[in-house]
């Protein structure tokens, strides 16, 4: 391979200009890979101590007095291809996956701002069908949609059209929600089975090479996180397993709050259709995107009256308590597996299944 160096005066300079890195798709997968860009760029360029708790949404005091409600805010951007797959489109990924946002930091979602690039060509008929389904996923959430702006883009610049959403949520004065929180002791409850939205993506791509029923769980959980929240305004850590999945979500808890946390495998619900396909094509449903499940970190002795009140709710008949937070281990998630045995659960480290969210 040949080096490339700079022309100084119509002389060679024996000095190799400096490696450039380049964005790749890994960077997108919510693992390593974009915590490290997020480390080394973002956080330098734009820190703030707002910006460093690195929780789903932000928390903005607007007045020194502690009893006025605090606000919520967050922003995300939605790239699935393709616009339509088994159980949800785009449009409703876009308003549930920002309501979320909010309502893992335990705030009640109220206003969004919605932004569409459209690609010249685009069908009319697929626009409405979207803003259909963002209506309906934002009357379901009872969120109002306040604000947009579009801009269309050349043919084959954007695969159909992506959208970006804000979100304003509102979080009572009493309510400490943070991936920082988690205190030894603590239990973890999943509400319910992981990898179902990535493999409904790759199945309507085609790339299973068979047909199942297997969906999206695209859903809002903010009436779930209140009900939670209602029983146990103690709740430590909310957080919704999207990118990167249930392992990667873990795993930031764990290094947030500077604790190891224990799960047990045989205790993680995997539709029986999710784990076939995850076999077939070498994946870890651990590490598969959920786009309408929630992990919750809460004390021990809440641990009854928080999943009963969550099998009561829809979206959280399911839920069950998965493992443990402990004093040893800090930074690391261990997994006991099928066989007891135990193994450490590490993050994702590149790109699983790029552009599921």
């Amino acid at each position: 391979m040949t080096e490339e160096f700079p022309t100084i005066q119509g002389a060679v300079c024996p000095i190799p200009l400096p490696h450039q890195e380049k964005i790749m798709l890994g960077h997108g997968s919510g693992g390593k890979m974009s915590h490290n860009l997020i480390q080394k760029y973002f956080l330098p360029a734009l820190t703030n101590p707002i910006l460093s708790v690195g929780d789903d949404s932000a928390v903005v005091q607007l007045t020194s007095n502690t009893d006025i409600a605090r606000l919520a805010l967050t922003t995300d951007s939605h790239v699935v291809w393709p616009l339509f797959f088994p159980g949800g489109d785009i449009g409703r990924l876009a308003i549930c996956g920002t309501v979320n946002d909010l309502a893992m930091v335990g705030a009640i979602p109220l206003y969004l701002t919605v932004g569409f690039i459209l690609e010249e060509g685009l069908e009319i008929g697929i626009l409405e069908r979207i803003l259909q389904s963002m209506q309906e996923a934002a009357h379901e959430s009872g969120i109002i949609i306040v604000a947009g702006d579009t801009k269309v883009v050349q043919h084959g610049k954007a695969d159909g059209l992506y959208i970006n959403t804000s979100g304003v949520g509102q979080i009572n004065p009493n309510i400490h929600v943070s991936g920082a929180n988690a205190q030894p002791g603590d239990v973890v409850i999943l509400s319910g089975s992981v990898g179902d939205h990535g493999i409904a993506v790759l199945q309507a791509r085609g790339e299973l090479g068979f047909d199942s029923e297997i969906t999206s769980d695209i859903a809002p959980l903010n009436q779930l996180t209140q009900a939670m929240l209602s029983v146990c305004p103690d709740i430590h850590v909310l957080r919704d397993p999207t990118r990167g999945g249930l392992a990667t979500s873990l795993n930031e808890i764990a290094h947030q709050s500077k604790v190891g946390i224990i799960v047990k495998e045989s205790d993680i619900p995997v539709r029986p259709a999710v784990a076939v396909a995850c076999e077939m094509l070498g994946f870890d449903p651990l590490y598969i995107a959920n786009e309408g499940k929630l992990i919750a970190i809460v004390p021990e002795d809440a641990q009854g009256i928080i999943l009963s009140t969550m099998q009561k709710m829809k979206y959280g008949e399911s839920s069950r308590v998965i493992g443990r937070v402990v004093a040893d281990y800090p930074g690391k998630v261990l997994l006991i597996t099928g066989i007891g045995s135990t193994r450490i659960l590490d993050a994702l480290s590149g790109e699983l299944l790029p552009r599921i969210c």
